[in-house]
């Protein structure tokens, strides 16, 4: 049984007084313990929707129309929010993109560390200092007790980033979800923030999905890939084997646009058009507005994810292009 199996997940928002438009449409992925899965598309593909979802944080009005969240067998829908609480912060972890908007400004860190701690454990107050100061060092944090004592505004923008990292693992999870965990950061900073997210899943054998645009992080970090598109997978597999040899022209389009694969001296390759918005979906495939590949069956019919691609016309060869 994998630990974690999303299965048929739609996320719905209403529109006007009768209706509803859908962000996520039908969803699946599973997740083992210790794996570690990244999720790529553009923004508004529905990531950070399907990361909310899974730890029960959709806003009002916008609810799970349909599907299931099965962690360890246990359906996380079907809980009282009072369970749901008890596992978020403590089983589940999140990494959120902007650390200043995670952390408290008017706390310190230390303070909003072992609050973290007192809402799942019971533990006294130097039990928890000396497990606060255990895990900033742990995320090589110099000088972690003189920064417990720090408010997030005296620490860097790495810095923070790496308190926020801690704090996901004050509990011993099972599961980090990091979305975006590197936007806010500095170009020289997000490979260190990356390599240290990476190495602490493997010492701690910690699953994780990590949401992002960017399919060379995934590369880097990732087993298993998944592309999402207009609230949909329309891709998925090995990490590796997508990369090399993509079957669905989105996601081919975004392994060209990567600005390594330019020829030297040529513009960068932009995929036509833009994603469309869950207001004004178009019929048949969402993609086939932009896709050179479209043929009246794919404006016609939304294709079925088979063989690990929802295209009526997947890609065959490495060297084709969308």
């Amino acid at each position: 049984m994998p630990m974690l199996e999303v299965q048929d997940l739609h996320v719905a928002f209403p529109q006007g007084r009768k209706s509803e438009v859908e962000a996520l449409r039908g969803v699946d992925l599973t997740l083992e313990k210790g794996e570690r899965l990244g999720v790529v598309g553009e923004s508004g593909a529905g990531k950070s929707m399907l990361a909310f979802a899974i730890l029960n944080l959709i806003a009002e009005p916008g609810r799970v129309s349909k599907g299931r969240i099965m962690f360890h067998g246990q359906n996380l829908l079907d809980l009282p929010e009072r369970d749901i609480r008890a596992l978020r912060g403590n089983r589940i972890s999140m990494i959120f993109q902007d650390p200043m908007v995670t952390l408290n400004p008017v706390l310190s860190i230390g303070t909003q560390m072992m609050e973290t701690l007192r809402a799942h454990r019971r533990i006294s107050g130097a039990e928890a200092r000396a497990l606060c100061i255990a895990k900033l060092r742990e995320v090589a944090i110099p000088s972690p007790e003189s920064r417990l004592d720090a408010y997030p505004h005296e620490l860097s923008g790495g810095l923070r980033q790496r308190v926020v990292i801690a704090i996901a693992l004050l509990t011993d999870p099972e599961l980090i979800i990091a979305d975006e965990p590197t936007t806010a950061l500095d170009v020289t900073i997000q490979a260190e923030i990356m390599a240290l997210i990476l190495k602490l899943c493997r010492e701690n054998d910690v699953a994780l999905i990590l949401i992002t645009h960017d399919l060379g992080v995934v590369a880097e970090v990732t087993e298993r890939l998944m592309i999402m598109y207009a609230g949909k997978c329309v891709e998925t597999g090995a990490t590796d084997a997508i990369i090399k040899a993509p079957h669905h022209p989105y996601s081919a389009g975004l392994l060209r646009a990567l600005p390594q694969n330019a020829a030297r001296g040529t513009r960068l390759y932009q995929i036509p058009g833009s994603m469309p918005p869950i207001t004004a979906l178009p019929t048949g495939c969402a993609y086939h507005p932009r896709c050179a590949r479209a043929t009246a069956l794919c404006k016609a019919e939304i294709p079925p994810l088979e063989n690990g691609a929802a295209c009526f016309h997947p890609l065959t060869a490495p060297e084709e292009v969308p």
